[in-house]
């Protein structure tokens, strides 16, 4: 069983920054690429960042410049740090990770919970 949890989200002026969290946990043998997704009421979700276990990262056009993702392997975590949010970006911020578990040594495509991020103009 694996598990992500996402923190960091909440209310923010435009112009602010928020940085967001995301931990895998469980029977976890190798945690490959990890990402952030976001979604706003009646849209589908969009990609945002997503960086590969070796740190190669790439963004959406809508955030370069502005967000920058990181992770720390040893700690099984993704970040999205998030600078000069705009109303736009207010959505549903999911995290994502491709992990290979150690129960049956499968592989498998896991998403968080999900954390709303708010921009106020």
């Amino acid at each position: 069983q694996v598990q992500l949890v996402e923190s960091g989200g909440g209310l923010v002026q435009a112009g602010g920054s928020l940085r967001l969290s995301c931990t895998a946990s469980g029977r976890i043998a190798r945690v490959n690429a990890m990402g952030w997704i976001r979604q706003t009421p009646g849209n589908q979700r969009d990609l945002v960042a997503y960086i590969s276990s070796d740190g190669r990262s790439n963004y959406s056009d809508s955030v370069k410049g502005r967000f920058t993702i990181s992770r720390d392997n040893a700690k099984n975590t993704v970040y999205l740090q998030m600078n000069d949010l705009k109303p736009e970006d207010t959505a549903v911020y999911y995290c994502n990770a491709d992990i290979l578990e150690t129960t049956g040594w499968r592989g498998g495509n896991h998403w968080g919970q999900g954390t709303q991020v708010i921009v106020s103009s």
